[in-house]
């Protein structure tokens, strides 16, 4: 591929356009901003794009302005009919992407419509790159999220001086297939969250000390970095977000389907994310769907009597 752009990303040429300024969106453009780069911010409710205008960005009213001022737009909004909506509606990207541009999702969405924002965007000369993230707020504040990128590769490596900003990239291959890897992401996840929950829910009805429960096991085999990050927060009872519960729903929700989507020879039996979904649709029902996902552990404590 001949690069859309001759000259190197860089903050003193590349423009770029945000789009979402939610828990994750925010930070991870905030790190962008303090690079040295340029932005231009959309976001559906204006006063959440507010902080980031006050660092220098600057502030449009709908997404083909942002990609009319852009040369690399990101967007990360709630779930795939946004992202439709956001790319490819006449208000959206790709009407205003100049010949060569990258679109960059990073959503957690299909990816089916994944392909389809790639087929869509090359009908034009332009590219898109699904890149969905894993690492929580933390991660996105600190700079080391993991990103699953699909689409064209040299695309995806002419884009890392961005992606090393907000973590590490992985190209995982064509398009969608960074939409895939993230979905298997949070079959993994979700499913240490309740193994989580559980392991806390039964070591305090065995009286031990739930700090000293943590650092006995944090090295051992049933540590992880879900663990690291939260598991202190779970103890204390702060559920507040890193990520909402209703969206964990969604992304399993979306995983399951699209399993049932593939052809015979590579569907997939997946029980534990079927039962682990089941325990956060409970979350949900229970009225903690703006929750933290490692608010779980609330429902096994309500199936504990608690």
């Amino acid at each position: 591929m001949a690069s859309p752009y001759p000259k190197a990303i860089n903050p003193s040429h590349t423009r770029i356009g945000w789009i979402g300024t939610g828990i994750m969106g925010a930070p991870m453009a905030s790190r962008l901003l303090a690079a040295g780069y340029s932005l231009t911010v959309y976001n559906r409710t204006l006063e959440k794009a507010l902080p980031l205008q006050s660092q220098g960005a600057r502030v449009v009213t709908s997404p083909v302005e942002v990609a009319r001022h852009s040369d690399v737009v990101f967007t990360i909004v709630g779930n795939s009919r946004d992202v439709r909506q956001v790319t490819l509606d006449p208000s959206g990207v790709l009407p205003g992407l100049n010949s060569g541009g990258v679109v960059v999702d990073m959503t957690t969405s299909h990816p089916a419509l994944a392909r389809e924002i790639f087929a869509a965007a090359r009908a034009k000369g332009c590219w898109s790159v699904d890149a969905p993230v894993s690492g929580a707020d933390t991660g996105a504040r600190e700079g080391k999220l993991a990103i699953f990128a699909g689409g064209d590769g040299d695309v995806v490596a002419w884009l890392k001086p961005l992606f090393d900003i907000m973590g590490k990239a992985t190209y995982m291959g064509e398009a969608g297939c960074g939409q895939s890897c993230k979905f298997a992401n949070q079959i993994t996840g979700s499913a240490v969250l309740v193994g989580l929950s559980e392991g806390l829910v039964f070591a305090e009805q065995a009286g031990l000390d739930l700090n000293k429960f943590l650092d006995a096991v944090r090295g051992g085999a049933a540590g992880s970095k879900l663990m690291e990050l939260i598991g202190e927060r779970m103890i204390r009872k702060d559920y507040r977000p890193t990520g909402y519960a209703e969206y964990l729903v969604k992304d399993l929700g979306m995983a399951l389907d699209s399993l049932e989507e593939t052809d015979e020879q590579r569907t997939v039996v997946v029980p534990g994310a079927a039962l682990t979904k089941q325990l956060y649709c409970a979350m949900v029902a229970n009225g903690d769907a703006k929750i933290g996902i490692h608010g779980v552990k609330t429902v096994i404590e309500r199936i504990n009597g608690k």
